[in-house]
């Protein structure tokens, strides 16, 4: 089997920013969520969605519905998915109230409709996304480690059991979400994930890799020194 070539998203509902990593070609695409375009200032959803798809029209785009209840997040993911032919429609596994979204994300994935499916935290979630699942509709299916590891929880093993119960379904992708240091990219390339979604700051860390040990100690000192001299320290 050939080796999994991890592919960056930006994580990030600014279209400033959106505009500056689009030019990037480390970045093959964007995900937001209803907080990310809260910070950003959205007051329209709508209006701000197509804004972001105009400045990106040819790489994937996730934007994420925020209804809670089945009916309504159905109306809202026909919607969405209309926007444009980049569109990847993301829905929760569960809704707030811990209901599992089986029927929406089976009927939706029967209508063609490109997917993502948000935070799921473990192998098990996984599986039951798997069993509704066609073999043809793309689906990412976007794990939260940095959020499992808050918690004191290893994402690992979960990765490593989702990622082989998708092996035979060659529309399905796995999303490392909620990065937390740059470091993750390579534990995402390392387990196989098809893509990991970053923050910009720490896409702009992660074009810096490659610096020797030598060379990060040599910065550092410089760091300290510099700080103490223009703070006048003095002993």
């Amino acid at each position: 089997m050939k080796k999994i070539k991890t592919k960056i998203f930006c994580d990030i509902a600014e279209l400033k920013q959106i505009r500056k990593f689009d030019k990037k070609k480390i970045v093959k695409g964007f995900t937001t969520n209803p907080s990310l375009m809260k910070s950003a200032g959205a007051k329209d959803y709508k209006k701000y969605s197509k804004e972001i798809l105009k400045i990106c029209p040819n790489k994937p785009v996730s934007l994420e519905v925020f209804a809670d209840d089945y009916t309504n997040m159905k109306n809202q993911a026909l919607k969405i998915n209309t926007w444009g032919k980049n569109v990847y429609v993301k829905i929760p596994v569960s809704n707030s109230k811990g209901v599992f979204m089986g029927k929406l994300i089976k009927e939706l994935n029967n209508l063609n409709i490109k997917l993502n499916i948000t935070a799921v935290y473990s192998s098990a979630q996984t599986k039951k996304i798997l069993k509704l699942l066609n073999k043809k509709s793309k689906v990412i299916i976007s794990i939260f480690a940095g959020r499992a590891g808050d918690t004191g929880k290893d994402p690992i093993p979960e990765f490593k059991k989702s990622i082989s119960l998708s092996k035979k379904f060659k529309n399905v992708e796995i999303l490392w979400a909620s990065v937390r240091e740059p470091y993750n990219f390579i534990q995402a390339k390392q387990l196989g994930c098809h893509i990991i979604t970053v923050p910009p700051a720490t896409i702009e860390k992660i074009e810096n890799f490659g610096k020797s040990f030598d060379k990060l100690t040599k910065e550092t000192v410089k760091a300290f020194y510099s700080d103490a001299k223009s703070a006048g320290f003095k002993i």
